[in-house]
C-alpha cells in the first residue's frame, strides 16, 4: 500500500528569464496515513510555497507530488488547508462560515444532518457559544478557531496547517496548539503542519524535518523522530533533557544551513579619495568662494630647492 502521500524529486522556481529563483529543491517527502508532521524552517525560506504543492495550488517544475499513488493535479476537498490568515467571509456568522464547506462537500444530507455536522466541528474547537456572531466579533484566536473547524467539517484525509497560530499571542497559540493535538487524537487525520518555531514542532508532531536553505533553493533535511509521550503537557516537558536535545537539534541543523547558505562575495575596498581639511589653518573666503575638499588624486608635485649656506 503507498504512502497517502509522496513527493519526489520535487523543484518549483518563480520568476521569468535571468531573474528566474529556485524556491525549492530535490524535495523528497513520504508521509504514511495518520501521521502527524512537522516541517520546520526559516522564514521566507519556501514552507509556504511546499504546503501549496501539496495542496494543488501550485504545480512541481519538475518532480512528481502524488496522494495514494495518483499525481496531485490540482486542490481538492482530501487535502484541507488552513492558512495563516483566517479567510474566513466577514459577512457570515461562525455557523455560515462552516457550512461553507458542509454544503460544498455533503449536499446528499438533509437540512438538519448539514447542521448537525456544522454544530458538531464548532463545538470540539469549543465555540458554541459563539456560533452566531461575525468574525468581527471575535477574537484572532476564536477566528483561527473556525478556520481549523470549517477545514474539519470537510473530513479531509490530509489536514494541511500553514503556521495557522504565527499571528496569535504567545498564550493564544499554546491553548490553540494543545487543542489541535487533541482533536488529531481523538481524528487520528494525517498532518502536516507548518512552523518556524522548534518548540511548536516538537510539542505537536511526531516527525520533525528541518526545510534547509541553501544558495540554489531550499530542500529537506534529515528527519527528526519526536519519541515524546501523548499526550504532552508542555509544563513537564519543556524542562527535560530529551526535550532540551531534540530542540538543541533542530536550532543546530537549521543554523548550520543558514550559514552555508550565505554567498560569499569578495569587494577590493579602497580609502576615500579626500583629504581632511586642516581646521588649525584660518579659513577666509566668502560663501561665493567656498573651498572644496582636496583629493589627493589632485595634488600636484612640488620640488623646492634649497641653497645650503
Amino acid at each position: 500500500m503507498p504512502p497517502i502521500l509522496e513527493i519526489n524529486n520535487a523543484a518549483k522556481s518563480f520568476g521569468r528569464g535571468n531573474e528566474r529563483s529556485t524556491i525549492l529543491r530535490d524535495i523528497h517527502l513520504s508521509v504514511e496515513e495518520g501521521n502527524f508532521v512537522s516541517i520546520i524552517g526559516y522564514s521566507g525560506s519556501g514552507k509556504s510555497t511546499l504546503i501549496n504543492l501539496i495542496a494543488g495550488l501550485l504545480k512541481a517544475d519538475t518532480g512528481t507530488v502524488k496522494m495514494d499513488g495518483t499525481d496531485i493535479k490540482g486542490p481538492g476537498p482530501e487535502r484541507g488547508i488552513v492558512f495563516q490568515n483566517y479567510s474566513l467571509l466577514p459577512w457570515l456568522t461562525v455557523t455560515e462560515n462552516v457550512r461553507l464547506a458542509v454544503d460544498q462537500i455533503y449536499p446528499q444530507l438533509s437540512e438538519e444532518e448539514r447542521a448537525e455536522h456544522a454544530a458538531r466541528y464548532i463545538d470540539m474547537v469549543k465555540l458554541t457559544p459563539a456560533s452566531g456572531k461575525l468574525p468581527r466579533e471575535l477574537s484572532g484566536g476564536m477566528r483561527q478557531r473556525v478556520s481549523v473547524a470549517r477545514t474539519l467539517a470537510a473530513n479531509p484525509r490530509i489536514l494541511l496547517l500553514d503556521e495557522p497560530l504565527s499571528a496569535l499571542d504567545a498564550l493564544t497559540r499554546a491553548t490553540l496548539q494543545d487543542e489541535i493535538a487533541d482533536i488529531w487524537q481523538q481524528n487520528r487525520t494525517t498532518v502536516v503542519w507548518i512552523t518556524n518555531d522548534p518548540d511548536e514542532a516538537l510539542l505537536v508532531a511526531d516527525r520533525v524535518i528541518p526545510l534547509l536553505p541553501g544558495r540554489d533553493g531550499a530542500t529537506l533535511g534529515e528527519e527528526i523522530p519526536v519519541n515524546l509521550p501523548r499526550p504532552r503537557d508542555r509544563r513537564e516537558l519543556l524542562g527535560t533533557p530529551e526535550f532540551k536535545d531534540l530542540k538543541l537539534r533542530i536550532v543546530n541543523t537549521l543554523l548550520a544551513a543558514k550559514k552555508g547558505s550565505i554567498p560569499l562575495v569578495t569587494k577590493k575596498l579602497a580609502p576615500p579619495d579626500i583629504l581632511p581639511e586642516d581646521l588649525a589653518h584660518k579659513r577666509h573666503f566668502s560663501l561665493f568662494d567656498r573651498p572644496t575638499p582636496r583629493r589627493r588624486s589632485q595634488l600636484q608635485r612640488e620640488e623646492l630647492k634649497i641653497e645650503a649656506s
